[in-house]
């Protein structure tokens, strides 16, 4: 039974054609294509949603992540079927786990590396299958942003829920303990949230009414608060010049704002020069870039150590760290400045995101593009190259060769283990109190040896 299955699955890819309003004929054998309707990067993982409810994942699986029911890497974009029929609206990629949420069901959905709690379960096992997170069940859900190893749910009403690692007090719950499930944000009371942003051990909020909050982990002074503390519960940024915030980003230890006249303005930690503001230094509250003072940003992500910021009329620019490329501007050298990305025909970029050490973007022309690192097949290519200039993803894309072919995952997660326990696996985790020291599974370069150059994250017993 279980190879028929798999069979019935395989014959099943999902491959688009012709739009009828094209040939004008309507009816014919031809599906319309696919849009792709939602991207999201994680550390070394890629997610998207197209039009008809299609999901797929791509990249490491080493931690469940991708969610086709085993721990295997995939170097091209693969349907995950366990979410066929849940009418998702929204996907979102964490460091190493991954989540959804079906508007109609009223129901998010995590799966992925569970240490600390992440995947809001109640408990901290690996899930290698999407599942239900029980306690936002019935939540309308305006929006959920994941970090390095916690997540955010912000509600239609404006309330935030959080949960999982919280050891710098990231979660906004005025504690440091973790949180293996969902809670809400108490401070945020009578305070109505637009958005959120979680990086890496900090978070950041822009409210309704303009305003930007920060807390979490401050020693860069990504918290926007002028100064290097930690906060344990929101806390308001007022060196903003006055503007009002509409939009909100996190880097692994930076922060990214975007006013409601279009100006772009970071803060936080700037070793390579992930600020944008033509320097390597820190600032400790949110500078404005000079560098777009004539463009309206109306897009922004935060890698690892990189930062994209997309303008208005449909323009990609890209600056920070850029071992693999993954600032898209065809050299490997580390940018401090706004640099911008160019794609094939010109295309005007409409989505963006950024992964640890890749980044994805879709134009208007429903292609998308995929650069930087590419060793887990995070890019989506079929390979493990790195790239660092933007290449088409074929089977995503409507000017691909492959005629949005899409693979569908050989495994049944029916049938097989969707769960592993902490016990049966060891995760190294960063830890700031390792400064100067050394391990075989993290290593770094001076100050940074708590951010892992490598890909290796966990050891296997």
């Amino acid at each position: 039974m279980a190879e028929e299955g798999r069979e019935e699955r395989d014959s099943s890819s999902c491959r688009g054609g012709t739009s009828q309003g094209e040939g004008g004929g309507g009816g014919g054998e031809n599906s319309p294509v696919r849009r792709v309707l939602v991207i999201s990067a994680g550390a070394s993982h890629s997610v998207a949603l197209l039009s008809e409810n299609i999901i797929c994942s791509w990249g490491r699986g080493e931690d469940g992540q991708l969610g086709h029911g085993d721990a295997e890497d995939r170097f091209s974009p693969t349907q995950l079927s366990a979410l066929n029929g849940h009418d998702v609206v929204s996907v979102t990629c964490g460091a190493d786990h991954s989540t959804a949420y079906s508007r109609s069901r009223m129901q998010v959905y995590s799966w992925g590396w569970g240490d600390f709690g992440r995947l809001g379960h109640g408990n901290s096992s690996d899930l290698f299958a999407p599942q239900p997170i029980k306690a936002l069940h019935g939540l309308k859900i305006r929006q959920i942003a994941c970090g390095d190893s916690h997540c955010l749910a912000v509600t239609m009403q404006g309330e935030v829920q959080s949960w999982g690692r919280n050891q710098n007090g990231q979660l906004g719950l005025g504690t440091t303990e973790d949180s293996l499930v969902p809670q809400k944000i108490g401070a945020f009371q009578g305070i109505s949230v637009k958005m959120v942003a979680a990086g890496a051990e900090h978070t950041a909020a822009v409210t309704e009414d303009g305003e930007l909050y920060g807390w979490g982990w401050g020693r860069y002074g990504n918290l926007g608060l002028g100064d290097r503390n930690d906060r344990l519960i929101p806390e308001k940024v007022s060196a903003v010049e006055g503007e009002n915030m509409t939009l909100v980003a996190c880097g692994w230890r930076h922060t990214i704002s975007v006013s409601s006249s279009g100006g772009l303005y970071t803060c936080g930690w700037s070793k390579y020069g992930q600020l944008g503001h033509g320097d390597f230094d820190d600032h400790l509250i949110p500078h404005k870039l000079n560098a777009f003072s004539k463009s309206f940003i109306s897009q922004i992500s935060g890698g690892w150590r990189h930062t994209m910021a997309l303008t208005a009329d449909g323009k990609l620019y890209g600056w920070g760290w850029n071992k693999f490329g993954q600032v898209g501007v065809g050299d490997n050298i580390d940018h401090c400045s706004p640099v911008q990305v160019r794609f094939p025909l010109d295309q005007k970029v409409v989505q963006i995101s950024c992964g640890w050490r890749h980044t994805l973007a879709v134009t208007e022309r429903q292609n998308v593009f995929s650069w930087g690192r590419g060793t887990n097949g995070q890019l989506g290519h079929g390979e493990s190259a790195d790239r660092n200039v933007p290449k088409i993803i074929e089977a995503l894309s409507l000017d691909g060769s492959s005629g949005q072919l899409i693979e569908s995952s050989k495994v049944d997660p029916s049938s097989e283990k969707s769960w592993v326990s902490p016990t049966e696996r060891y995760a190294v985790v960063p830890d700031d109190n390792t400064q100067g020291q050394t391990s075989s599974s993290v290593r770094g370069n001076g100050n940074d040896v708590n951010v892992p150059e490598n890909d290796v994250k966990r050891i296997r017993l």
